[in-house]
Parts: structure tokens; sequence; C-alpha cells
């Protein structure tokens, strides 16, 4: 294992390895304390409407989608009658989240795998998430850890991602690999809300384009700060 590095940031000193545990520990912490509300922010009222939000999701944003699922759900409340809705009427409903042509086939398609496959009940492993249309691992990962409590994993979204590599704690771009360097350096019990934190730090501070290093609480943590 290499010597820890030592980093100065705004006149402190930092002995914890980016990427160790300790360094893990203290960002956790901060960002804890920056954000004490963090929570998912798709709106739901059910598994089954966080999993047809979070399908939504995709190559969209939260606030978009939560436009879009009060009317969604109005019409199809049940997966029993999204299971049987005509594509073309979804389509409609969730044209503004983009790619609407292929969420609305995986929409109809999930509901009808939880009415077959689950007496419509959305199901509670990873496995049996995973099998279902538009299902993969970073959505059941998101039904798992807020609907069910259940910390199965890391849900790596692009802000997760991001700010994995500007801290350190992965050297990976592949979002399966960046869930395996997490999963080892913060404990299980945390993973849900890590996801959160990681969140929204990445949409307030750590943004893309010009992160704003100068307001970062975790800026003496960071071997990519700007400052």
């Amino acid at each position: 294992m290499p010597p820890a590095r030592l980093i100065v940031r705004r006149g402190r000193r930092l002995s914890a390895r980016p990427g160790s545990r300790l360094s893990a520990e203290s960002i956790f912490a901060r960002l804890g304390k920056e954000y004490p509300t963090a929570a998912c922010a798709l709106n739901h009222r059910s598994p089954f409407e966080l999993l047809g939000a979070t399908i939504l999701s995709a190559q969209c944003t939260d606030a978009r989608v939560n436009l879009v699922t009060p009317a969604l759900f109005a019409r199809y409340p049940t997966p029993a009658a999204l299971a049987s809705a005509r594509q073309e009427d979804v389509q409609d409903i969730i044209k503004s989240t983009g790619f609407f042509r292929n969420k609305a086939r995986s929409l109809i398609g999930m509901a009808q795998g939880l009415v077959a496959e689950h007496g419509g009940q959305v199901p509670r492993t990873m496995e049996q998430l995973r099998l279902l249309p538009g299902v993969g691992r970073k959505t059941a990962n998101v039904i798992l850890g807020n609907a069910y409590g259940i910390n199965e994993g890391v849900t790596v979204d692009t802000h997760v991602s991001r700010l994995s590599q500007r801290l350190g704690l992965s050297r990976h771009d592949d979002p399966v690999k960046i869930e395996q360097d997490l999963v080892r350096l913060f404990p299980r019990d945390d993973w849900a809300l890590l996801s959160h934190l990681l969140i929204f730090h990445g949409r307030q501070v750590c943004i893309a384009r010009r992160p704003r290093c100068e307001e970062c609480v975790l800026a003496d943590l960071c071997p990519s700060a700007l400052v």
C-alpha cells in the first residue's frame, strides 16, 4: 500500500490517503452535517410509484419526473392498471421525460411482470427486480434502499460517479466498478444515504462544469479541489 499522501488545503493538513476508510468516514460525516435532509428526490407514495418514477428518471431530471408522475399514477394507480395500458396513452403522459417510447414499453412491461410473477407487488430482491423490463442494477438499488430500507448496494448515477472520481474514492468510470469501490469503503448501513448525500452535493456544489471548491466542505479532503 502506498504511503499516505499529505495534502494541504486552506492552511489545513490532511494525513488520510484519498480513497481510504478514514477519508471516507470524514466525507460521509461532513456531508451528513451539510445535508441533514438528504433523501430520495423522486416523489412517490409506494414502491410501485418509486419504481415507475425511477424508470422515467433515466436521462431526465428528477424535477421533470415529479411533474409527470402525478398524472401517470392518477390514470394508472396500480400495476394491473398500467399492465393493461395502451402504449400510445402512456407515451402521451410521459413524453416530456425523453425517450418516451422506450420508457412506455418498459413501464408497461414492468407492470405486466409485477402482475404475472409477483402478485402485483414490487419484489424485495436484486435478482427479481433486475428481471423486470427497464430495471437495471441502479434502479434496483434505488428501490431496495428507499422503498424497503435494504442496503444491497450503492446507487451510482452521474453525480455519484463524478464525485467518486473527484474525491479519490474510485479510479473507475464504470458504474459497477465504482459501486464495488464504494461498498468497500463505507459501512453497509450507510449505502443508501451515501448516494443521496453525494447527489445533493453534486447538484449544489460539486457541479460538473465548474465545481464550487471555494464553498466545499470537503475541499481539504479532495485531491481534485481547485483551491
